[in-house]
């Protein structure tokens, strides 16, 4: 029983990457815009040096560092990341289970990796990086009637046709052929492993997840409306805060048409304090309150505002699950 408790606690952050359709969505532009990008720099931009000694870092750097960027940008541009650092800001990391930091990170991970994963997946596909970076490592005594006594030099010259030397352009196209036919392979077979990840992630999460398929879809659909509403009161809010203050200090606001009737409807705008906006940030996982689900911390901040119990307030909101 702890044993499926432990792994239905992983398995409830990570429902949620799964199931919304806008995070599968976005995953798809980013494919697609790795893909673009990767052909229009082997197109326009890739040109192996084809030395000895330096193919096989600028065909690993061609793959490697763009991977790395688009990593690092997915790192960054995911809300998940910014959600763990304000846990770990204002409730200290060591309150997160090993069970939560394992779904945390790998939703956050599994975000970033898109864009990486199709970089390397496309770049081994076109086979280009590849054969400059592992030219000057094929061994000539696998060539049928290939020269003996050949230098590295002379091997690393294979990606440029050009540079090879006449009596080995026959060789070109068996050796292109050849690292284009690793390269490919490797690129398939990584791209079998992830689906095959992917999918018995997807079966674990069927399995172990605490809600039924209805509550789940409605679950994403909630924290998507939670986060749209949110953000446009917030905008709405903040530019009430700013006139009412710009008008205590000039005596008058400009403002437009739009504006003004907010200021109108709604009359002024309080501050909010810190100890609410810590109450309503950082990590949450699915809970319940006397059986009724609570489906993020605002949510669960709303709850117990109503109840007007301090103590329990502070309790709960303590609480990471």
């Amino acid at each position: 029983m702890a044993a499926a408790a432990l792994v239905t606690e992983n398995f409830k952050f990570v429902s949620l990457f799964f199931k919304s359709k806008d995070v599968m969505i976005f995953n798809g532009l980013i494919a697609l815009g790795t893909v673009a990008s990767q052909t229009a720099y082997n197109v326009f931009a890739f040109d192996c040096p084809c030395s000895s000694g330096r193919n096989y870092l600028y065909g690993l750097a061609a793959i490697g560092v763009p991977a790395l960027a688009f990593f690092l940008i997915g790192i960054m541009l995911n809300n998940s990341t910014w959600d763990l650092v304000s846990e770990c800001r204002l409730r200290k990391c060591w309150k997160l289970s090993g069970a939560t930091a394992f779904a945390l990170v790998g939703t956050i991970i599994g975000r970033a990796v898109v864009a990486p994963l199709t970089w390397v997946v496309i770049s081994l596909l076109q086979g280009q990086a590849y054969t400059c970076a592992l030219s000057e490592f094929v061994d000539p005594s696998t060539l049928e009637d290939f020269p003996s006594g050949q230098e590295l030099e002379v091997m690393a010259k294979f990606p440029c046709q050009g540079s090879v030397p006449m009596e080995l352009q026959g060789f070109w196209a068996e050796i292109e052929r050849r690292l284009k036919y690793e390269s490919q392979l490797i690129g398939w077979l990584l791209v079998a492993g992830m689906s095959l990840m992917v999918f018995l992630m997807l079966c674990m999460k069927r399995c172990y997840s605490p809600l039924g398929y209805q509550q789940e879809d409605y679950w994403s659909q909630y924290r998507s409306n939670e986060k749209i509403l949110f953000q446009r009161t917030a905008t709405v809010h903040a530019r009430l805060l700013a006139a009412e203050n710009i008008k205590s200090f000039f005596g008058f606001v400009a403002l437009d048409k739009e504006e003004r009737e907010q200021l109108a409807e709604h009359q002024s705008a309080s501050p909010i304090c810190s100890t609410n906006w810590n109450r309503v940030t950082g990590v949450y996982l699915y809970r319940e309150k006397n059986g009724l689900p609570l489906y993020s911390r605002l949510n669960k901040w709303a709850t117990y505002s109503l109840e007007n119990n301090v103590e329990a307030m502070e309790k709960e909101m303590d609480t990471l699950s």
